[in-house]
């Protein structure tokens, strides 16, 4: 039966989707970033926050249905006063199902006012056969605010056998520095794409890392030290003009993760001015 067709039999509550927003806003209180506004509507919430040694917050996001269905969305809108330091990830992999023709959405706002350091690093995102998805992020960072933003995206789970065969991932991504554009992407990759294949595309692999960095030019003794790092697959990076940017094609999540990790390990000296930490949820 094709997917609008069983669509067609499900009933209209399932049609219209499951909507879940989230606003977060964080401030600086002496020397600690202390949340300071968390409102959630529908299944998209955060647990409680952790304050670090160094002051930082780190807050865990939770999807607590597990999945996300066809006309599900999910919006969350972030915001750092000047001088606050967060670090944002979830609790295991994101699952985003078949859609059976409908189209499943997540939005991301950021602001940032000036000395703000947000680090985005939620686990694996896993689209699954049948998903059609669209995500979309924008960064509006004021002054010297920095940005390090991580992410995995697993189309289908080839070690099980559960292929990528339908559905399409669409994402976009802008940052603007002082409303100038300083970064946009935008990637459009059906299931039956000839990208997937291609050595100008995906080359065959199945999962696609990426780790990057809105803040002061590494220095390229650690750019050469990310290029350096063993990898079970192929990653590669750049130095921008105003975005430093590294990524991992490879065939497996625990792979592309262990790779961002290694490379946000050797950079956090350099971009947080400490050695990193891994959020204690990582470990479960």
């Amino acid at each position: 039966m094709k997917p609008d067709a069983v669509a067609a039999l499900l009933p209209p509550s399932l049609l219209q989707g499951w909507p879940a927003s989230l606003q977060l806003a964080y401030a600086r209180d002496g020397a600690r970033t202390v949340p300071v506004l968390r409102r959630h509507s529908g299944p998209l919430r955060v647990q409680k926050h952790f304050i670090g040694a160094d002051g930082s917050c780190e807050h865990i996001i939770v999807h607590p249905p597990g999945g996300v269905a066809g006309g599900d969305s999910l919006t969350l809108d972030i915001a750092l006063q000047a001088g606050s330091e967060v670090l944002l990830t979830s609790p295991g992999a994101a699952k985003w199902y078949d859609g059976f023709g409908r189209q499943a959405r997540q939005h991301i706002s950021i602001r940032q006012a000036a000395g703000s350091v947000l680090a985005w690093l939620p686990q694996e995102t896993i689209l699954f056969d049948g998903a059609d998805v669209r995500f979309a992020s924008c960064a509006q960072l004021a002054g010297d605010a920095r940005l390090l933003w991580g992410d995995v995206v697993c189309l289908g789970r080839p070690a099980a056998n559960l292929l990528y065969r339908r559905g399409c991932w669409r994402q976009q991504a802008d940052i603007y520095r002082d409303g100038r554009l300083i970064y946009s992407e935008r990637t459009v990759l059906p299931a039956d794409s000839h990208l997937l294949q291609s050595p100008v595309g995906l080359g065959g692999h199945s999962v696609v890392a990426t780790l990057l960095w809105a803040g002061p030019a590494l220095p390229p003794a650690l750019h050469d030290a990310v290029l350096a790092l063993p990898v079970a697959g192929c990653a590669a990076a750049s130095q921008l003009d105003d975005i430093w940017l590294a990524r991992f094609v490879g065939d497996g999540a625990e792979a592309a993760l262990a790779w961002l990790r290694a490379a946000r390990h050797l950079i956090h000296p350099f971009t947080h001015g400490r050695p990193a930490h891994a959020p204690r949820i990582w470990a479960t």
